[in-house]
């Protein structure tokens, strides 16, 4: 396959992705509305996993080919790219202010996630026994979740950064939609899904071999910024509306399932050896762009400030400096 071709696979593989996740979603969750389930579950479950979907199939697909690589490079890449890119650029656009539970429990939240990533990575294998574990944490997770919006629902004054659900899955659900239909749909997408994932995965190996280049590399840039962008629209419009729970829970939200998620799919279909670099290089940088974020963000809540220009600025820098060295490595 020309690269040209691989190119032109790698563009139709993401909108068929970005699409097929949004008719899966609908059909999903209209489904389950018919049936009776509870906006919680369709928030916690289908809806979670929906916006996941692209991660999931990707590294599925480019674990079942033998390419596992990419589907770990995609979960670590998507992560730094979540906040060098898109955090990053959002800031540029909109200074956003910080929600003080975010400090409490998001934040938190997602240093511990990633430091059990570091303990799953130590011994440089990802196999079953480490996506059991990442896949106990994301229970844990859920469960505070739910207890959170518990308290939420008990006394609203409560100071919970969590997004009803009953507002979350509105746009998730077809009123007007018959089950029948609604499962079609479902179908439908989750065919498409396969599909899409089965073209990107084609392309990014083809764009691998005529450039040279490694497919971890390929799954850390390529792969990972395509399955990012529909986060750099919500974050974008999120906050240009002044939504800026919304901003940060989504970009957080997305890094702890990307662990929690999208790894163990690559542990359970294909255990394999990780290498070195990954966590000398690619976790490392993770790590340090977290942490960078998490410094603005307690920095600047001390003094009640928003957050703006300047973190922008620095996380941008720390994913150029990040992408050069990728480049150079080569």
């Amino acid at each position: 396959m020309s690269i040209y071709l691989a190119a032109v696979y790698i563009v139709f593989g993401f909108a068929g992705l970005i699409w097929s996740a949004d008719r899966f979603v609908l059909g999903a969750s209209t489904t389950a509305r018919n049936l009776g389930v509870s906006p919680l579950i369709i928030g916690l479950t289908i809806v979670a996993f929906g916006t996941s979907a692209p991660e999931i199939f990707t590294s599925a697909t480019a674990s079942i080919q033998g390419s596992p690589n990419i589907a770990i490079g995609n979960a670590l890449g998507s992560n730094i790219a979540n906040l060098g890119i898109v955090l990053a650029i959002t800031l540029l656009i909109q200074p956003i202010e910080i929600p003080l539970s975010l400090l409490k429990k998001e934040i938190p939240a997602l240093l511990i996630v990633f430091a059990c990533c570091f303990i799953v990575f130590a011994d440089l294998t990802l196999n079953m026994f480490d996506g059991l574990l990442l896949l106990f944490l994301l229970g844990v997770f859920t469960w505070r979740v739910v207890k959170d919006l518990n308290l939420l629902d008990k006394d609203p004054a409560n100071d919970v950064n969590i997004i009803n659900p009953d507002e979350v899955t509105d746009e998730f659900i077809a009123d007007d939609m018959s089950t029948p239909k609604a499962v079609a749909l479902l179908l439908f997408g989750l065919v498409l899904l396969v599909i899409s994932s089965n073209i990107l995965v084609e392309g990014a190996r083809s764009v691998a071999m005529a450039l040279g280049v490694s497919e971890l590399v390929i799954g850390l840039t390529v792969m990972a910024v395509g399955t990012s962008l529909p986060e750099l629209v919500t974050s974008i419009i999120s906050a240009v509306k002044g939504h800026y729970d919304l901003v940060l829970g989504n970009i957080i939200g997305s890094n702890i399932f990307n662990i929690l998620l999208v790894l163990p799919v690559p542990s359970f279909i294909s255990p394999f050896v990780i290498q070195p670099e990954v966590l000398t290089r690619d976790y490392a940088t993770m790590m340090l762009i977290t942490l960078g974020c998490a410094y603005f963000l307690y920095m600047r809540a001390r003094k009640g400030q928003q957050i703006g220009r300047p973190a922008g600025i620095v996380l941008m820098a720390i994913y150029i400096a990040y992408t050069a060295t990728l480049i150079v490595s080569q």
